[in-house]
């Protein structure tokens, strides 16, 4: 018994240190309940339409181009005529909702050149489209408007 007395001291000394120091082992990694959120980088849009209407829109240039599409012919400054191919405009109005009292549009470019027009006179145009640049992009082609409400490099179509 007498050596049973120094062991059990000993054993109780070495549990006390033991319980009295920090840990060497790292701690346990938290594992999480539930999958985190995955992260989605915003679409980038080639062409929206925002401002008075019921549902902003923003499209790529590829869902542009699988839209229902339409031909329009413009005369430019120098009297050539060209034929172009888009969306026509009502079609993007129609998708975004304009909203009642809206009475004009805004065409916003890349480069941030802007061109306004009534609302009303390209709702009554059937060939007004966001034509397919060879390059990229979109311009505007609103046969009997001025020229500058052809707008190249259009990236917006604000209703207000």
């Amino acid at each position: 018994m007498s050596k049973a007395i120094p062991v059990l001291f000993i054993v109780l000394l070495v549990s006390v240190l033991a319980l009295q120091c920090p840990s060497a082992a790292p701690a346990p990694t938290p594992v999480p309940t539930a999958a985190p959120e995955p992260t989605v980088a915003p679409k980038t849009a080639a062409l929206k339409v925002t401002g008075q209407v019921d549902k902003e829109m923003a499209w790529s240039e590829d869902e542009v181009k699988a839209m229902k599409t339409a031909e329009a012919q413009y005369t430019n400054k120098q009297g050539e005529m060209s034929t172009y191919t888009g969306v026509p405009i009502n079609d993007l109005l129609a998708l975004a909702g304009v909203k009642s009292g809206a009475t004009a549009l805004v065409f916003v470019a890349d480069d941030g050149y802007t061109a306004e027009v009534a609302l009303a006179d390209v709702q009554k145009c059937d060939k007004c489209i966001v034509s397919f640049r060879s390059q990229g992009g979109f311009s505007t082609v609103l046969p009997d408007f001025p020229g500058n409400a052809q707008v190249k490099g259009v990236v917006e179509i604000l209703v207000k």
